[in-house]
């Protein structure tokens, strides 16, 4: 019998949170955290919001769920209020991101299959990551995600991220391919931005061959990047859209969005979701993007997130072991030139929360949207003592 009743899946802290407000966690012992991941890109609005509270509270205390067999109101609320806010035209409602990426490559290869392709192939990404289901793990570019879980599902092509050239050879002798699967800002692998025209050639590339264009904003969209999507700040339409996280606050959904031949390629009985979309879901989601909306929160992000970043460059101008302070809006990334992987404990003590990731060499932070000025401050200035602790630390003990 196991020595405990969970499966040993993640290596968690020594920390449980009962409750939050706003920006901040509070443990079972009553301290006191910042959050600066926000569950990893999700409470976009902070814990405890009041809108979410009340639409969770008043759905709960009327209909939680009915199922996909009947017409779901809420659901096309959310569908159409996405659907204007993205350019798209059509939605599908899962309870994830990976989810809605599983559903983004059905229907890119239903779209080749409709077109006589027999072995319809997607082209993604070196370093991405698009989910932990078998078909999303196989997408993701990163061996450590793949290891033990072969055979991994087939027809996938891989590039290098940010580089048109290998797009470019890939069309040349790929005649299978039909999609493109890309991530706008390559989040798990730390936070790595392309060039601004990046998604601009993509779309060029797509255009040329007939192929769908399709992101992956699971971690990039609502209003986490000083833009809905992060595709708008790019000037560009793609074909399909997925996001998740940030859509419900907290409340599991995901959403693969569709236009043009895409949004009309899955038919009944192609695709399906027991619980996704459902009436709690949809009630918060809507709650989510109202107050996206209303309270200007992406230009929110855009703005303090330039300012973090400005902050941190000056705080740690002239230090030779930072490689790159990089981000967009409240996606921001700090990559040293040596590992810190303590530097989550260490910020974790200091009343900090964020992550590392990459190759253990950045310092990832995913603040809510509605962080303050204040607590903005707060963030870097921890933050960056650490780093230089850290570094000094390491001077005076180098690692074999």
């Amino acid at each position: 019998m196991a020595s405990q009743p969970l499966m040993n899946t993640y290596a968690r802290m020594s920390v449980a949170f009962e409750r939050g407000e706003g920006s901040w966690l509070y443990d079972t012992q009553g301290n006191k955290f910042l959050d600066a991941l926000s569950g990893i890109a999700v409470c976009g609005l902070g814990h405890a919001h009041p809108a979410v509270t009340q639409a969770i509270t008043d759905q709960a205390a009327k209909l939680i769920h009915t199922s996909n067999l009947y017409t779901i109101d809420l659901q096309e609320q959310l569908a159409e209020k996405l659907c204007a806010v993205s350019g798209m035209e059509s939605v599908f409602f899962g309870n994830s991101g990976a989810e809605a990426n599983e559903a983004a490559i059905k229907l890119a290869r239903l779209y080749g299959h409709n077109k006589g392709i027999e072995n319809p192939s997607i082209i993604v990404m070196e370093q991405s990551f698009h989910g932990r289901t078998l078909a999303t793990l196989s997408a993701t570019g990163n061996r450590k995600v793949h290891a033990g879980f072969e055979p991994l599902v087939g027809g996938f092509v891989r590039a290098p991220y940010d580089d048109i050239a290998a797009i470019e050879a890939i069309a040349q002798n790929s005649p299978n391919v039909v999609a493109i699967l890309v991530e706008p800002i390559q989040g798990e692998s730390g936070v790595r931005i392309p060039a601004d025209d990046y998604l601009a050639n993509l779309r060029k590339i797509c255009d040329q061959n007939n192929w769908l264009l399709m992101l992956d904003e699971v971690q990039t969209g609502n209003g986490r990047t000083g833009s809905y999507f992060a595709y708008q700040s790019a000037g560009i339409l793609p074909d399909v859209v997925t996001t998740a996280k940030g859509l419900g606050n907290g409340v599991p959904i995901g959403a693969c969005l569709a236009q043009g031949e895409a949004a009309s390629t899955l038919k009944p009985g192609n695709h399906g979701s027991t619980f996704g979309g459902n009436l709690l879901a949809c009630a918060a989601a809507l709650a989510v993007v109202d107050t996206i909306e209303k309270e200007n929160l992406c230009d929110r992000a855009s703005q303090l997130g330039a300012k973090m970043i400005a902050d941190f460059t000056e705080e740690l101008e002239g230090a030779d072991y930072i490689r790159d302070i990089r981000g967009k809006g409240m996606m921001i990334a700090i990559e040293l030139d040596q590992p810190c992987t303590e530097l989550a404990v260490l910020a974790k003590v200091k009343g900090i929360l964020l992550n590392v990731t990459g190759d253990g060499k950045v310092i990832r932070m995913l603040p809510p949207l509605t962080l303050t000025d204040s607590e903005a401050s707060l963030i870097v200035g921890v933050i960056s003592k650490l780093i230089k602790i850290i570094a000094a630390d390491d001077r005076d003990h180098p690692r074999s």
